[in-house]
């Protein structure tokens, strides 16, 4: 069965102040965290938004940039006084490894500090079975670390593995015969991984990866709690409580796919059949379209107009009713929409979800915010690499507004 989404115990890079789990002090976090989210700050700017005392400051700003995580910038003259040293994050400061396994292809990507792609392997294929996977899998990373100068890949602080759990039970729905997908329930992907390789391999459903990807490179991430959705191949969500990505019990939480919704003729079937990119092809497919780019050109679909409107239409308003349900259980501040496709498809199906829930009768219920997520077709991949990163380096929003 699938693992749980924890860290090995594989040995460490060489990278100052992490304990046996991987993590660094608070203060160290806070003080990444924040130049991160906000960029180059003094010394003295850095004391400041923390609350630490301009002492403990400057000593954790020194260690990490002993660490080679932080660099000085150029000195900026301001009226009076010395010029000031703007401190930021260090590209070469670690690297990450992220594999995104989706149910139409695999992606690797080497991530350094600042959130840079530096390499990336594709494979496309009909459906993902665990000996492809694995062979993808093993062949970019070697290739990837082969390309890594041997002086940064004491660097490379973990792999990020962020894939749908309990693959094995969508052959039916992808078309796939069982038996090709059947070894995905007995095998251990992270700890098959991390076998193979010198450093932390870590877990996560793939749209909760996406959603934590929002959190750490989103532009205009809500401030409170928020509700998100990723249309993929099939739809699925995140959540966000306290400006922290919640998983849940089986790290499953978000599973919007399975929601209940309204249908055609008013039947009731799942969200997964209404906002999946899967229902577009084959709309596309009945009516004797192409639908190849949907998959290899997922920031610029060719495909037929009309097709298109009917396919925002319902999974907008599935998204609406999806949206309005979970509002009633929790307060939600905000409903971010993402998805692997063309910016200005996103925006359309945000408008349509956004008011198609004005159209329901919202008595005593706060209506949400609705928002388009930043990062489209990448977000998984890039939330796959950002697990390690958040895990070693980060602390979570409600920590920064707490320093804030």
């Amino acid at each position: 069965m699938l693992d749980d989404p924890h860290t090995t115990s594989n040995p460490e890079p060489q990278l100052r102040g992490s304990n046996q789990s991987g993590m660094r002090a608070w203060n160290e976090r806070l003080v990444l965290s924040i130049l991160r989210r906000q960029g180059p700050m003094s010394k003295a700017d850095i004391a400041r938004v923390t609350g630490l005392s301009t002492q403990t400051a400057w000593v954790i700003i020194r260690a990490l940039e002993k660490d080679g995580l932080l660099e000085k910038g150029k000195p900026q003259r301001g009226r009076v006084g010395q010029p000031s040293v703007p401190m930021s994050l260090s590209p070469d400061g670690a690297l990450f490894l992220g594999l995104k396994i989706g149910r139409r292809s695999s992606e690797l990507v080497l991530m350094d500090f600042v959130g840079t792609i530096r390499a990336r392997r594709t494979l496309i294929y009909r459906w993902p079975t665990p000996g492809s996977v694995l062979e993808f899998a093993h062949g970019a990373i070697d290739a990837v670390l082969a390309e890594v100068a041997p002086a940064l890949r004491a660097r490379i602080a973990g792999l990020g593995v962020a894939m749908p759990f309990q693959l094995w039970q969508w052959s039916a729905r992808i078309g796939a015969p069982p038996a090709d997908l059947a070894g995905w329930e007995t095998l251990d992907i992270r700890a098959e991984l991390a076998r193979a390789y010198p450093f932390p391999v870590f877990l996560q459903n793939d749209a909760s990866s996406a959603c934590g990807a929002e959190l750490v490179f989103g532009h205009a991430v809500p401030a409170g709690d928020f509700l998100y959705f990723y249309v993929g191949y099939f739809i699925g969500g995140g959540v966000v409580l306290d400006g922290q990505l919640y998983t849940g019990r089986t790290g499953n939480a978000g599973a919007v796919g399975s929601m209940p919704v309204r249908g055609d003729g008013g039947a009731t079937v799942q969200l997964i059949e209404r906002a999946s990119i899967s229902g577009l092809e084959e709309m596309l497919e009945a009516a004797g379209h192409p639908a190849a780019s949907l998959w290899e050109t997922p920031s610029a679909w060719t495909i037929d107009a009309a097709i298109l409107d009917r396919w925002i239409e319902a999974a907008g308003q599935g998204i609406a009713d999806a949206a309005l349900a979970a509002v009633a259980l929790v307060d939600f501040d905000a409903v971010i929409i993402d998805g692997s496709m063309p910016a200005d498809v996103r925006a359309r199906l945000v408008e349509i979800a956004e008011a198609r829930m004005r159209g329901h009768n919202l008595s005593g219920i706060a209506e949400p915010a609705f928002g388009e997520g930043s990062l489209g077709p990448q977000a998984r991949t890039l939330g796959a690499a950002a697990i390690p990163l958040s895990e070693r380096f980060l602390v979570d929003r409600s920590g920064l507004a707490m320093a804030g």
